[in-house]
């Protein structure tokens, strides 16, 4: 990949950004990211300049709170789920076919954000959950090993378990940690993570951090559902871009 002032511009501000989105909602940077940069760049590079700034920022939010140890004893299943199925998911990222793979990011893109826009809160009765676990983590890593973004169905599933804010803030980090480990792995088993991209991802850790500092500041200021409501708009767009683009 080749480097220039306006990639080095690129990739600071998308991160800034994304990072700004995390400190407010607790998720969101790899979503923002792989829509900013996967209309830029191919769907793989732009993955693999996620490594980095995503696996710092997720262990950061899994690591800032006191429930670890009961939240990985209660999410095992589903990790270990969302770890395998990223793996298996990466042969599509990695396939070469990048319209397709840009069209499947634009159609997950849109699924969340209308499903987030129009959906009513749900409850998962326990009894559910040890079957429920592993399967929504299977299918969170398979889309996201798929198109480098695991919010789906995980975030929905996690928010229907009835945690207080602070553990499901740290249940999305473990999650997000998990599917960005296996990503990772899986673009080095393709030999689709050279060096430069990884140097690159290194550079976005500031940015990240730096957005997600800014976001946590900015929530003392701001309505957080009036932002997310405006977050979801906007990746509606941008993913109902991604899915005309081939017709346009």
């Amino acid at each position: 990949m080749e480097h220039s002032n306006s990639l080095v511009l690129i990739v600071v501000a998308t991160f800034v950004a994304a990072g700004l989105v995390k400190g407010v909602t607790g998720m969101g940077l790899p979503t923002v990211a792989m829509g900013i940069l996967g209309g830029l760049l191919s769907p793989v590079v732009a993955a693999s300049l996620l490594i980095a700034p995503t696996l710092v920022t997720n262990v950061w939010q899994f690591a800032s709170g006191s429930g670890k140890r009961a939240i990985l004893a209660r999410l095992w299943p589903m990790t270990a789920a969302t770890f395998l199925g990223t793996f298996a998911g990466s042969f599509f990222l990695t396939s070469g076919n990048s319209q397709a793979t840009t069209a499947a990011l634009g159609t997950v893109l849109v699924g969340y954000a209308v499903y987030m826009l129009l959906a009513r809160p749900m409850s998962v009765p326990a009894r559910w959950q040890p079957v429920l676990s592993p399967t929504m983590g299977l299918l969170t890593g398979l889309i996201g090993g798929a198109t480098g973004i695991s919010v789906v169905p995980v975030a929905p599933y996690l928010q229907a378990l009835g945690m207080d804010r602070d553990d499901l803030i740290q249940a999305l980090g473990l999650s997000f940690t998990a599917s960005t480990v296996a990503l990772g792995l899986a673009l080095a088993f393709h030999g689709a993570f050279p060096a430069a991209n990884l140097l690159t991802s290194a550079f976005a850790i500031a940015p990240a951090l730096a957005g997600m500092w800014l976001g946590q500041r900015l929530l003392t200021r701001i309505s957080p559902r009036v932002f997310r409501r405006m977050f979801l708009v906007w990746l509606l767009l941008l993913g109902s871009e991604m899915l005309l683009r081939p017709l346009l």
